[in-house]
């Protein structure tokens, strides 16, 4: 078994061990297929944790995902951060956990521009993500996590649509 299946059966199975007394499954694994999708997005929108610091939350940009699976995607692009600063992007989202038409996993990836985060330099993130896709239209929402003073935690809710 592959590494990534190994791990999304763990998920799935923290997952249901919440679920209903009369024991069915509410998550499950989402089987990984080959598919080309390239999906185009102005950006986020982003509700931050720390709303008294006046932080940015239309992070307008542009940036691309191309899915190559039902599982996988990378993902790359620019937008106007928190900090009111241009931040640049570049991961690979993994969603192996499904629940109905939505996907749950993480990207991973690095970003720069954030100015107390090694003076804006690149740094490596693992974001928490759930999507959802219907023909031509989707959204990504992506669960930022505070670090220290140098990252400002948020919901960050993407819109995305597919170009081919």
């Amino acid at each position: 078994m592959k590494f990534y299946r190994l791990l999304a059966t763990g998920i799935c199975i923290v997952m249901t061990s919440f679920s209903p007394a009369s024991g069915a499954e509410i998550f499950s694994i989402i089987e990984n297929k080959p598919i080309s999708e390239l999906w185009l997005n102005p950006g986020f929108y982003s509700y931050h944790f720390q709303r008294e610091k006046g932080l940015n939350n239309r992070d307008f940009g542009l940036g691309g995902e191309y899915r190559y699976s039902t599982v996988s995607s990378i993902t790359l692009g620019l937008f106007d951060n928190s900090d009111r600063q241009t931040s640049h992007y570049a991961g690979w989202y993994w969603q192996p956990v499904g629940l109905g038409p939505v996907r749950f996993g993480a990207v991973f990836g690095a970003i720069d521009g954030y100015p107390k985060m090694l003076n804006g330099g690149w740094f490596p993130a693992v974001i928490p993500t759930a999507s959802i896709e219907y023909r031509n239209l989707g959204v990504n929402l992506l669960i930022v996590p505070s670090y220290q003073n140098r990252l400002y935690g948020a919901l960050s809710l993407q819109f995305k649509l597919r170009v081919f």
